[in-house]
């Protein structure tokens, strides 16, 4: 049985311990409501995005974007976002996961695979697969910044529209609430039948369904300055870009819900350690306490 000096020593340790997973919980609690307030933000702009960009193209059915054309899939691209920190439950592991299954069936199908990363955690697995590395972008901060994102995204694209790959994909964690994050595996390229949303295509499709039905009420007819190609070229160009923000920004909310609930755990076990550890604590001093007196009756009675 260990001694009550060792155990005393282990609940101080276990208490310091705890004392910092509290703090990171706090902080993850107010960085998630931030994180959270600036997806929900984003959201309905990448919803009127999406409904504006279908509006154009139902006006200009004859021009067909590059971004739309479907092709026999011989390579294709894989975005992995991630986080920079670890400390935030299964959410790595389980988007690692999926996009390893996932390359494994391009693989077996001979099809060669591409990858860029966001976040230190994805660039390190695709380093340690070998995998073919295009581009990749660290420390995304808390607040995503678009400038840091495009030139990986840049690099993805040029490949697509050389012919480099035929398809692009983005493995990221959505955000379904506080408790729960999901990894999803998307098509970004080439971009789905009326723009569906790649992020929620497996959901009730209710905003989908309002974006078909305002397709076929309506006959979008526009002005265009300089002309309808250009300004359908430059939409769909931004919304890319903007289902990659999207990405990244669910990803950081996740992140950190991800984090706040595994230090809430790891502080509450860290308690029930301390209270079985002060358990032992206080038997092992009883008993010395006992011991002690036993022996000074014992020596009194000799006397």
């Amino acid at each position: 049985m260990p001694g009550i000096k060792e155990i005393r020593s282990k609940i101080k340790s276990v208490q310091s311990t705890r004392k910092i997973t509290r703090a990171m919980e706090m902080v993850a609690a107010s960085k998630m409501r931030k994180a959270q307030d600036r997806m929900k933000i984003f959201r309905p702009y990448a919803s009127n995005m999406r409904r504006m960009a279908v509006h154009l193209m139902q006006g200009n059915p004859e021009y067909s974007h590059p971004y739309l054309n479907e092709r026999k899939v011989s390579s294709v691209g894989i975005i992995l976002v991630s986080t920079d920190k670890g400390l935030c439950g299964g959410m790595n592991t389980n988007i690692s996961r999926l996009v390893l299954s996932k390359i494994k069936e391009f693989s077996k199908d001979n099809i060669e695979v591409y990858t860029s990363a966001f976040g230190q955690k994805g660039l390190n697995l695709l380093t340690r697969i070998g995998s073919n590395l295009l581009s990749q972008e660290t420390q995304l901060g808390d607040v995503p910044d678009i400038g840091k994102l495009s030139p990986v995204m840049d690099v993805q694209l040029k490949s697509y529209m050389d012919g480099k790959i035929d398809s692009l994909y983005i493995a990221s964690t959505r955000f379904v609430n506080t408790m729960k994050q999901e990894p999803v595996f998307s098509r970004l390229l080439p971009l789905s039948e009326n723009l569906e949303d790649p992020y929620y295509e497996n959901d009730n499709k209710t905003h989908i369904t309002d974006t078909k039905a305002d397709t076929k009420v309506y006959n979008w007819d526009y002005i265009y300055e300089p002309d309808s190609r250009t300004v359908i070229d430059n939409l769909l160009d931004r919304y890319v870009d903007c289902l990659l923000y999207q990405a990244v920004v669910e990803n950081m909310a996740s992140e950190q819900s991800a984090r706040m609930v595994a230090m809430k755990a790891a502080s509450d076990n860290a308690k029930r350690v301390i209270d079985d550890l002060q358990m032992v604590y206080n038997k092992n001093r009883q008993t010395a306490i006992t011991k002690e007196i036993s022996e000074i009756v014992s020596g009194a009675s000799a006397v």
